[in-house]
């Protein structure tokens, strides 16, 4: 995989939030205090760690968002700057708080999140007009859930129209319109996310198999379901395969589906097959599962074709 991969650009549309990780030895039931072991202050959002994802696979990446006129904000946009990542779409919202992620993570590595919105329900319709020319000439768009769903749908429909592959992560879970999912290129739901995008509930391969054919139904030209500890299904009109996932040590979960996002979307821009380019998200993913946080586990580019060439993973 060579270099030419700073060309085309990838543009990421989607929430930016300031992650506060808490480690607690299990979950906390109604009422109860528990004394945690650990606490960190992390650059998280599903949008802004999609961007971070993108940027140290190697990819080109312009962040279209909204942070808030607090020092959370300041961080944010620093961030992404130490991570070579275009910020000029980047748009501060006076009079609103930059948004924020309560995270517990459990000594199994599982987690429980809590989002306060604040700026991310700012980035509206409008805000993608000065970024058009940006969206129709991307190699990539990817956008998420965490912002409005008339954003949602704006995005889409731009790059649609552009002919530009859009990825739609469907977190957090809701429930969509068909209309939108027919436009999609790239579905990427994880086993929860496919659950209420089908309305069914998933208990058996069968099951998953049955999710992932309703929700190619719906339109989308590519489904790929992540079932976490057990891989990844890559299900099109033609047929269904599985990718088995790689045996690691799983420190925390939090961003694993964005770390594989951002994996899914350098490995397209740099013209790999779809198989191929869940290979190298897939490894992505799993190394970010081994380490605590959101952005902190996201790896490098050379990280992640050591982590390939020891697992005996090569991309034709």
């Amino acid at each position: 995989m060579g270099q030419e991969h700073r060309d085309g650009h990838i543009v990421v549309v989607g929430s930016i939030n300031m992650d506060l990780v808490g480690r607690t030895e299990r979950m906390p039931r109604g009422g109860e205090t528990l004394l945690g072991s650990d606490f960190r202050m992390v650059p998280g959002g599903k949008g802004a760690n999609q961007a971070v994802a993108v940027a140290r696979a190697g990819g080109n990446v312009k962040m279209l968002g909204r942070v808030g006129t607090d020092i959370f904000g300041e961080q944010h946009i620093a961030n992404f700057r130490d991570n070579g990542i275009d910020t000029d779409l980047v748009q501060v919202t006076p009079d609103t708080p930059t948004g924020v992620a309560i995270i517990l993570v459990d000594n199994t590595g599982e987690n429980s999140i809590v989002v306060v919105p604040g700026a991310n329900n700012h980035v509206l319709p409008e805000d993608l007009e000065t970024a058009r020319n940006t969206l129709e000439t991307a190699k990539v768009v990817l956008v998420q859930l965490e912002i409005p769903l008339d954003t949602v749908e704006a995005v889409v429909r731009i790059a649609k129209q552009a002919g530009v592959p859009v990825i739609l992560d469907p977190g957090p879970a809701r429930p969509l319109k068909e209309e939108l999912l027919a436009q999609v290129d790239i579905l990427t739901p994880n086993e929860h996310e496919a659950q209420v995008l089908a309305g069914e509930e998933m208990h058996s391969a069968d099951d998953t198999r049955q999710i992932a054919t309703k929700l190619l139904g719906y339109g989308c030209k590519i489904v790929l379901l992540k079932l976490g500890g057990k891989g990844v299904i890559i299900a099109t009109p033609e047929g269904m395969e599985h990718i088995p996932a790689h045996a690691v040590n799983v420190e925390d979960t939090t961003a694993a589906g964005d770390a594989f996002a951002g994996g899914l979307a350098v490995a397209l821009a740099e013209g790999y097959s779809l198989r191929n380019a869940v290979l190298f998200a897939n490894a992505v993913g799993a190394l970010a599962v081994t380490r605590l946080g959101a952005q902190s586990a996201i790896p490098t580019r050379p990280e992640i074709e050591a982590f390939m060439k020891e697992r005996g993973v090569i991309l034709m």
